[in-house]
């Protein structure tokens, strides 16, 4: 494997639809760690869900993707992202509290 494959980058979304009060975060933490991606995720006052995750490009891009279907109970209907320099400063990917 390159050292390309293993550089860290940072994944900032932000996801609209039906997403609070269907167990979106948890889903998205039970598809965060086993992938060893650290940040967060939590809802947002506006009814939106945001994710802030640093890993590997790769094993964020199954992260994005999972954020585009995700559980059965919810519909998307936007899933906003950004790539970012990884600062490798996150915790254990976890789940905040609504901010």
């Amino acid at each position: 494997m390159s050292r390309t494959a293993d550089k860290q980058v940072r994944l900032h979304a932000r996801v609209e639809g039906r997403v609070q009060g269907v167990g979106f975060r948890y889903f998205v933490l039970d598809t965060a760690q086993p992938l060893g991606i650290t940040g967060w995720v939590r809802n947002r006052w506006d009814g939106a869900v945001e994710v802030l995750a640093e890993g590997r490009r790769e094993d964020l891009d199954t992260l994005l993707e999972a954020l585009r279907r995700g559980p059965r109970r919810y519909t998307t209907t936007k899933v906003e992202h950004e790539w970012l320099d990884a600062t490798e400063e996150l915790p254990p990917f976890s789940i905040r509290r609504t901010e």
